[in-house]
C-alpha cells in the first residue's frame, strides 16, 4: 500500500530492490533552459581552488617532487591587536618609517649571521650585533658545549623555516632613556647529530639527509633617545637545551 502511494522514484526503487541488477539509475531530470540560466540567490562565482605548497606545472624548473614547509600559525586576536597597537605608536612617537616587515626580514639575516658566528666561535665578531652583557654570558656558555650542540646553532637563511614577532614592549629607563623591545621566534632546519633527549620540534629525512627543526627565541632592542645609534641590538638568545 505504501509503494502505491509512493511517488514514481520510490517506485522505481522498488521494482530495482525486487530484481538486483537489471534495474538501472535513471538520468537525472534535465531542467528548462529558463531555469537553468537564473543564478541561485546568495550564492557567488566560485573561485579556483587556492593551491598550497604545489609549483606543478610553472615551468620546467618545477618538474619533479617539490618540498614545501607549510605552517598553520593560530594567534590569539588580543595579542595581534596589542602588537599592532604598539606598532602603531613605534610609528606615531618614535620612527615613522618603522615597518614590521622590513624589521622582519632584517632581524632574520641578522640572526642567521649571529647563529652562524656562535657556531664557529667567532664571539668576537659579535661586539656590534649583540650587548655586552649577553655577548660575555655567550662567552662562558659556548666553551662549555659538545661539538654537535654547537654545531646546531647555526641557521643558513635558506634553512631558516619560519619566523615570526612576539612580544613588544616600549619602555623609559631611570635616566629617562626610551626603548622597543621586540621578540622573535625563528624555527630552522639543522643537521646537526643530537641527541633524543633535546626537544627538537621534529626530526625528519630532508633531501635525503637527516635534520632537526630547532627553535631559537631573540630579543632585539633599540634605544630611540635624541642621539643614539640608530641600530637593533640583540639582548637575549634562548635555544631550548642547546644553549640555556
Amino acid at each position: 500500500m505504501a509503494l502505491r502511494g509512493a511517488p514514481a522514484r520510490c517506485r522505481w526503487l522498488a521494482r530495482a530492490l525486487a530484481a538486483p541488477g537489471a534495474a538501472r539509475v535513471p538520468p537525472p531530470p534535465l531542467l528548462p533552459a529558463a531555469a537553468s540560466a537564473l543564478p541561485l540567490a546568495g550564492l557567488r562565482p566560485l573561485r579556483p581552488a587556492a593551491r598550497f605548497a604545489s609549483t606543478a606545472g610553472q615551468g620546467p624548473e618545477a618538474e619533479g617532487p617539490q618540498r614545501r614547509v607549510v605552517v598553520v600559525r593560530i594567534t590569539s586576536p588580543f595579542a595581534w591587536l596589542r602588537t599592532r597597537f604598539y606598532y602603531l605608536l613605534i610609528r606615531l612617537y618614535f620612527d615613522p618609517e618603522f615597518r614590521i616587515e622590513e624589521f622582519t626580514r632584517g632581524a632574520k639575516q641578522a640572526f642567521s649571521v649571529v647563529s652562524k658566528l656562535l657556531s664557529q666561535r667567532k664571539l668576537d665578531l659579535l661586539h656590534e650585533l649583540v650587548s655586552a652583557e649577553v655577548l660575555q654570558v655567550l662567552k662562558e656558555k659556548i666553551s662549555l658545549l659538545p661539538d654537535n650542540h654547537r654545531d646546531a646553532l647555526a641557521a643558513d637563511m635558506d634553512a631558516i623555516m619560519y619566523s615570526t614577532e612576539g612580544d613588544v614592549r616600549i619602555y623609559y629607563d631611570d635616566d629617562g632613556r626610551k626603548f622597543v623591545s621586540i621578540l622573535m621566534r625563528f624555527w630552522y632546519l639543522n643537521g646537526a647529530n643530537l641527541p633524543d633527549e633535546v626537544p627538537a620540534v621534529w626530526k625528519a629525512v630532508w633531501e635525503l639527509k637527516a635534520v632537526t627543526l630547532c627553535q631559537c627565541r631573540t630579543w632585539f632592542q633599540r634605544e630611540f633617545t635624541e642621539g643614539a645609534k640608530p641600530d637593533w641590538t640583540i639582548t637575549r638568545i634562548e635555544h631550548p637545551r642547546l644553549l640555556e
